[in-house]
């Protein structure tokens, strides 16, 4: 796979996340032992920690929907190599339970085999996450 490739995949995935796709077509995006990370309080919130396949970014989709309200994300660049794509962007979400804020950076780091998504690592403030999930 070359550098445009990847470009191309990390902007299908993200369209699928802006669309009214199900849970489980986005995870079709994946390979099924997809290595998914999301450093943090794993206690905080069900899709945080480490988890292997598909059902992880399944979970994650559907859990996001009832639990999270997005206010805004917003993509400022996607790089891409070979086999990987950083997507660096900005987001503003409220935990329903609790009603507090999130406002973070991230980056997304997405590696990929055989055109599809091989593992998934997202980097955000883990402590505002932490502390907005907390009553």
């Amino acid at each position: 796979m070359g550098s445009q490739e990847s470009h191309r995949l990390a902007q299908q995935f993200l369209e699928k996340l802006r669309s009214s796709a199900g849970p489980d077509e986005i995870a079709s995006l994946c390979t099924p032992d997809i290595d998914w990370n999301i450093p943090g309080d794993s206690g905080a919130l069900p899709w945080i920690g480490h988890k292997t396949g598909r059902e992880a970014i399944s979970d994650f989709i559907r859990d996001t929907k009832i639990m999270v309200e997005s206010i805004s994300f917003d993509i400022k660049e996607v790089l891409a190599s070979d086999d990987r794509a950083v997507i660096l962007g900005h987001v503003q979400s409220r935990i329903s339970t609790t009603g507090k804020l999130i406002d973070s950076a991230f980056a997304i780091v997405l590696t990929f085999t055989d055109a599809k998504i091989a593992s998934f690592l997202l980097l955000e403030d883990s402590f505002a996450v932490s502390m907005a999930s907390r009553h």
